[in-house]
């Protein structure tokens, strides 16, 4: 197969990290998304669970609180992003890869051969995952759903100029309520295998 990658951006509770996982593994190609963060906290000198807190919100308090006069960069978050996107470029350019969220999609749109994915799965669907699968309670649960989604999309609207909903830089949208983890996987493996053959 050609160099490739695929980027995975995902509703959470829709199990789209775990599906990576399964692709990668079938695809016999590296996954990437907490390597991301942790890269991150070393080339800033910070702790990973600071850049964890900031890196997917719309706002960095604790840059603030640091730096109350400014830097030249307007915030902690814009940094983050910034040095994601290097990390991001290179291990595109190194080998075929999957990448988790980060919005990968939009910062690797000039790759010739990419496959951009969003997973998504209907409220009660994530619900359950969230307290089946992850093993949250309900309350959590719902919080979770509504704050990390949120979150993400303020995201993207930040960071990628181009973007007007979820299905923006995507190539497929899949349900993973109707296929499954196993069967989501599957049809993506069998694409990226079409896709990408030499």
């Amino acid at each position: 197969m050609k160099q490739y990658v695929i980027t995975l951006s995902r509703q959470f509770g829709s199990l789209g990290r775990i599906i990576a996982q399964r692709m990668a593994r079938e695809l016999g190609i590296d996954f990437y998304d907490r390597d991301i963060v942790e890269e991150t906290a070393y080339r800033m000198g910070l702790p990973v669970s600071v850049i964890s807190s900031k890196e997917e919100h719309s706002d960095s308090i604790y840059f603030r609180y640091q730096y109350p006069l400014g830097t030249g960069i307007a915030s902690m978050q814009d940094e983050i992003f910034l040095i994601q996107k290097n990390i991001i470029r290179d291990l595109a350019q190194k080998e075929s890869c999957i990448i988790v969220g980060r919005c990968a999609d939009s910062i690797l749109m000039d790759m010739e051969n990419h496959l951009n994915v969003y997973i998504y799965a209907p409220f009660e669907a994530r619900m359950r995952n969230c307290v089946e699968t992850l093993k949250m309670d309900e309350k959590t649960a719902r919080k979770m759903i509504r704050e990390v989604d949120r979150s993400r999309e303020l995201y993207h609207r930040r960071y990628c100029p181009e973007y007007v909903n979820a299905a923006t830089n995507k190539d497929i949208l899949l349900d993973s309520s109707r296929f499954g983890v196993d069967g989501t996987a599957e049809i993506l493996v069998e694409l990226a295998k079409k896709l990408f053959a030499d």
